[in-house]
């Protein structure tokens, strides 16, 4: 009997979600805001040329809300290390929805947050956001410090900031 009544109470469950389905689970096709090629690209030229004019050679890395990488760049003259500097910092700030630099304080208090694969616990790194959404970040690696850094990073984005 306990069979029979938990295999109708099944049917019924799944024949109401079956009809009202979007209401139980919300819309069936979700629209979403990305960061285009071109306002990226847009973002991480803007970005370096800030750095650039202040004598920084650095890498600049602009991901999509999934976390690919919609541009790297590298500029002229800069260091081996920064293209990875700069898309870790990018990372960081899309996976934590903050900047990279305030992950860098969450760290100092909670030293395991440092333990994902990926982040970095370095200023450089802005959440690139449409409104309230988080849709893209960007990372700038290779200026004397992070602050720098992102100080190019938070230009890439007022470049771009009118049109997302």
């Amino acid at each position: 009997m306990q069979k029979r009544a938990r295999a109708v109470v099944s049917t019924v469950v799944f024949s109401l979600l079956a009809v009202n389905g979007t209401h139980a689970f919300g819309q069936p096709v979700r629209n979403e805001k990305q960061i285009s090629l071109e306002l990226a690209s847009e973002a991480a030229m803007s970005a370096i040329a800030q750095c650039r004019e202040q004598g920084f050679r650095v890498s600049a890395v602009v991901l999509d809300r999934g976390g690919n990488t919609k541009i790297a760049m590298t500029d002229d003259g800069a260091g081996l290390h920064t293209l990875d500097s700069a898309r870790r910092k990018a990372y960081t700030a899309l996976t934590f929805r903050v900047p990279s630099a305030e992950f860098a304080k969450r760290v100092a208090t909670t030293p395991a947050l440092a333990s994902f694969e990926g982040v970095i616990a370095l200023a450089g790194g802005l959440p690139i956001k449409s409104g309230n959404e988080v849709i893209g970040s960007i990372g700038i690696g290779g200026a004397p410090t992070g602050e720098r850094d992102e100080g190019c990073a938070q230009t890439g984005i007022r470049k771009i900031q009118s049109r997302l």
